[in-house]
C-alpha cells in the first residue's frame, strides 16, 4: 500500500491518504513539468550558474506564480496545494522553487496584501502569467536577521514624491525583475516603526542591481545587491494599506515564503532519498547490492522515518493555514525542523553514494548545498528558535534591550 503512494517508496505510513485526488493530481502535474523540463537540464544550469528564464512562461501557464492568491489571473489554490507544488519544484532544485517563492509569496503577496487596487491591476496579472518578474528588497548588507535596523530611507519632498536611498543585499531575481518591492525607513531609524513598502519599477533612474557571483549554493538562481541612489517615485508608489505600516508588512510576506519552505525542503529530502535508494539497488560491492547490507537498510529506514515526520508536520500546518490560519511560532516550528531534517538527509544520502556523490550526476550534494541557503534565508535557525521561545516564555530575547525584567 505505502509503496503505491504518489510520494513514492519513502511513504511508509500511508501519507497518500491525507490528500485528495485533486491535490495529488496537481502535485503529479508539477512533477511531470519537473521531470520533463528541469531534471534533464539542472546539472548544466547548476554547473554554469544559469537561471533558466525560458521556463517562466510555462510556470505561469501551470498556475504556479502567486498560485495561492485569488483573482488578478492567479490560480487561487489552497495552502496545501501550494505546499505540494513547492515540494515537487524543490525536488527538482531549490533555486527554482525559490523563484516561485520570491515571485509569488514575497513580491506578489506584498502587492496583493498591502497594495492599492491600481497597483494590483497593473502588476499581478502580468506577474501571474510570468510576463513580469518581481523581487522583494528587505535584507541589507548590515541588516539581515534584524530588519528593524535597516538604513535604507525614503523621504517625501515638497512635490509629494518619495526619494529612496540605500542598499539591499541577497535579493532574489533583482537583475531580472521588472518591479521591486522595497522596504525603507520613512521616519526614525531603528525599531521598525516607520518602515513602509514601495512599488519600484526597476527601470526607474537610480535603481541598480548587480548579481552576486562565485556562489557555492543556489547556483541555478539569481541573488543580487541593489543600490538605490535618489530613486524618485510618485506618492502613489507606496503600499497604502494600514497592514503595511511597520515591520508587520514585510513579516506577513515572509511568513508566506516560510510556509512554502516547510513543504519545499521535503521535496529535496525525498529526491535525495529516492536517489540513494535507486543507487543501493544498483551498486554492487563485495558481491552484493548495497541495499542487501544491514547498515544500508538502517540508514534508509532512518531517512524514511525522518522524511515521513517532516511531511506530517507540513501537512498539519497546511491544513491549519487553510482552516483557521497559522501563527508565527507555528510557521517557525515547521521551517526550523524541516530544514534541519532535509539538510541532514541530503548529507546522509551523499555519504551513502560514496565518491560518486560529489558529482552532479547525483542530486543529494546539490540539494545539500542549496539547503545551506534555504536554512539561512527567511529566518535562521536562531531566529525561529527565539520566535518559539518567545511564545513559550512570553519574553522576547532577540536583543538584550527587549528584556526589562
Amino acid at each position: 500500500m505505502a509503496n503505491e503512494s504518489f510520494l513514492g517508496p519513502v511513504d511508509q505510513i500511508n501519507l497518500d491518504a491525507l490528500f485528495s485526488d485533486e491535490e495529488k493530481a496537481l502535485a503529479l502535474k508539477v512533477r511531470s513539468f519537473v521531470d520533463e523540463t528541469i531534471r534533464p537540464n539542472i546539472a548544466e544550469w547548476y554547473d554554469n550558474a544559469v537561471f533558466p528564464t525560458e521556463i517562466i512562461p510555462e510556470m505561469g501557464k501551470l498556475g504556479l506564480l502567486g498560485m495561492h492568491l485569488k483573482g488578478y489571473g492567479c490560480a487561487g489554490r489552497s495552502a496545501v496545494e501550494y505546499g505540494l507544488a513547492a515540494q515537487e519544484l524543490e525536488a527538482g532544485d531549490s533555486g527554482l522553487r525559490t523563484f516561485v517563492s520570491v515571485q509569488g509569496s514575497l513580491a506578489m503577496s506584498a502587492i496583493y496584501k498591502h497594495g492599492s487596487e491600481e497597483q494590483k491591476q497593473e502588476w499581478l496579472p502580468e506577474m501571474a502569467a510570468g510576463r513580469a518578474m518581481g523581487c522583494f528588497g528587505l535584507t541589507e548588507p548590515t541588516a539581515g536577521s534584524d530588519p528593524a535596523s535597516m538604513t535604507t530611507v525614503a523621504r517625501q519632498d515638497a512635490s509629494g514624491d518619495w526619494i529612496l536611498n540605500g542598499k539591499k543585499r541577497w535579493i532574489g531575481l533583482a537583475t531580472l525583475a521588472n518591479v521591486a518591492i522595497i522596504w525603507a525607513q520613512t521616519g526614525e531609524i531603528g525599531g521598525g516603526r516607520g518602515v513602509r513598502g514601495f512599488v519600484v519599477p526597476t527601470d526607474t533612474p537610480g535603481f541598480e542591481a548587480v548579481a552576486i557571483t562565485q556562489k557555492m549554493s543556489m547556483r541555478a538562481s539569481v541573488q543580487c545587491e541593489i543600490t538605490l541612489t535618489d530613486v524618485r517615485l510618485p506618492a502613489s508608489a507606496i503600499l497604502p494599506a494600514d497592514s503595511a505600516i511597520g515591520l508587520k508588512g514585510p513579516f506577513q510576506c515572509l511568513n508566506e515564503a516560510r510556509y512554502g519552505i516547510i513543504w519545499g525542503v521535503m521535496g529535496a529530502a525525498r529526491d535525495s532519498f529516492n536517489e540513494v535508494l535507486r543507487y543501493a539497488g544498483e551498486r554492487t560491492q563485495f558481491g552484493n547490492p548495497l541495499g542487501a547490507y544491514q547498515i544500508t537498510q538502517t540508514k534508509l529506514a532512518d531517512m524514511a522515518v525522518a522524511i515521513n515526520k517532516g511531511y506530517l508536520l507540513a501537512h498539519q500546518i497546511g491544513r491549519q493555514k487553510d482552516s483557521s490560519g497559522t501563527t508565527p511560532p507555528m510557521i517557525s516550528v515547521g521551517k526550523l525542523d524541516n530544514c534541519r531534517v532535509a539538510i541532514e538527509e541530503a548529507r546522509n544520502a551523499r555519504e551513502m553514494l560514496g565518491g560518486n556523490g560529489i558529482t552532479l550526476d547525483y542530486s543529494p550534494l546539490r540539494h545539500a548545498n542549496n539547503l545551506e541557503s534555504v536554512r539561512t534565508y527567511e529566518g535562521t535557525d536562531e531566529v525561529h528558535q527565539l520566535t518559539i521561545g518567545r511564545a513559550l516564555t512570553g519574553i522576547g530575547a532577540f536583543a538584550a534591550t527587549e528584556y526589562r525584567g
